[in-house]
């Protein structure tokens, strides 16, 4: 049999289904940092990540021996984790602004021109304002965005993710 890291993750989800318990540890240690990464960029919060991650992968340790892999193990655990930003995200009820709004209150418009943004600093106001827009963002658009540009899925894989 081959070891757990030469398994995919079907595999490993079979594996854990007839008992085997370090099979899920391997999907933690797969998919953990990207699932961090994702629930950091929807709610822009370390701690919060580091929260929500833990949550999600509990939550899919209690599910996964029920789990009929209809979808990919990764598509299962990033949805266990966007639910639970969502539901974060809903009880803070926080107040978003436009993208318009974010621009003229922060005075940054984009120059037409990338050359002139050779900067470092340049590049930082840059980042933040990009994560401050991204933050304006319903939601669910934030989601796509981060999954395709940041996570680097397929817009299959995102669908799949996202149910739709």
């Amino acid at each position: 049999m081959l070891n757990n890291s030469q398994m995919s993750d079907e595999q490993l989800v079979e594996a854990f289904q007839a008992g085997h318990l370090a099979a899920y540890d391997e999907l933690v240690s797969r998919w953990q940092s990207k699932i961090r990464g994702a629930v950091w960029r929807v709610l822009g919060s370390t701690e919060d990540a580091a929260d929500i991650t833990q949550e999600a992968f509990l939550r899919a340790f209690r599910g996964l021996k029920a789990f009929k892999r209809e979808a990919k193990f990764s598509s299962w655990i990033y949805r266990i984790a966007l639910n639970i930003c969502n539901t974060r995200l809903r009880s803070r009820a926080k107040f978003t602004l436009s993208l318009d709004e974010q621009r003229e209150m922060s005075g940054f418009e984009l120059a037409a021109d990338t050359e002139d943004l050779g900067s470092g600093i340049q590049q930082e106001q840059i980042t933040r304002h990009v994560r401050r827009a991204l933050q304006g963002l319903p939601s669910e658009m934030r989601q796509v965005i981060i999954m395709k540009e940041y996570e680097g899925l397929k817009f299959s894989e995102i669908a799949e993710v996202l149910g739709i």
